[in-house]
């Protein structure tokens, strides 16, 4: 794993999305297409606006995959994940070939997991550009995550850790008003993935950052298992930098930029 501080989130994310366009050119030149995963979240403001700028890349040949979603909300409703991607990365790229949207408002949630599992079972995902949440959770897998399980798609309980972040990045004005369940890409299915990209810029992350280095892998600490992964970059910004361990395990490299 390495570990890149920029100095800014604007430089976090456009160094994050280079790496994820490049992931992507090489895929679409190699075999003619590409699969990626998309994540949400105010961490990824800056990486997606940076993709969606990314020159020459032939949308048409692409398809993404969605990471999670709250049960029960409708895509109309303002912290829907749905609406943020469509918003913020499908509705400006042209000629998308496919989203593929986690229905969080399903009639039968683990149906739409299977239903979910099915399409990404069926593809090779080129890169994934995720975060690491306050609790050190990746996609909606908080802890202890389940780091065994080889389902795609999984119907998860959030913890008061994940919905008070929530709540407080303003996506809901109270915490009874943050969904308890929803419908998350499992761990498994996220590093299977050929190329990881992720960012977590900010201050309230350095705790988390700081947990996924220190200690052993752990599904205490869900985003500690991304330290296993063969290709996998952490684009962090000073501030999240700020409480990393003196002592860093062989297989993590720092380099500022």
């Amino acid at each position: 794993m390495q570990i890149r501080v920029y100095s800014s989130k604007a430089e976090l994310g456009v160094a994050a999305a280079k790496v994820a366009a490049i992931k992507i050119r090489a895929a679409v030149s190699a075999r003619g297409e590409s699969n990626g995963i998309l994540a949400t979240g105010a961490s990824q403001f800056e990486t997606l606006d940076a993709l969606c700028r990314e020159p020459n890349i032939d949308w048409s040949k692409i398809a993404i995959f969605h990471l999670d979603e709250y049960i029960g909300l409708p895509d109309t409703h303002p912290a829907s994940f749905r609406k943020y991607l469509k918003e913020r990365f499908a509705d400006r790229v042209k000629g998308l070939k496919e989203f593929n949207y986690v229905r969080g408002d399903a009639p039968d949630p683990a149906q739409e997991c299977r239903r979910l599992g099915r399409l990404i079972s069926e593809r090779s995902v080129d890169v994934a550009c995720i975060g690491i949440g306050e609790n050190g959770h990746i996609a909606f897998n908080d802890p202890p995550a389940d780091f065994t399980t080889t389902e795609p798609y999984l119907v998860v309980e959030l913890d008061v850790d994940c919905r008070r972040q929530q709540m407080g990045e303003g996506w809901f004005p109270s915490l009874a008003d943050v969904p308890a369940k929803a419908i998350s890409m499992s761990v498994n299915r996220i590093m299977k993935s050929s190329c990881l990209v992720v960012a977590v810029p900010d201050e309230r992350k350095a705790e988390a950052i700081r947990l996924t280095l220190e200690g052993e892998v752990s599904p205490k600490v869900p985003a500690s298992i991304l330290r296993r992964h063969p290709d996998c970059t952490l684009f962090i910004d000073k501030a999240a930098a700020s409480r990393l361990p003196a002592r860093l395990p062989p297989e993590v490299e720092v380099v500022w930029v």
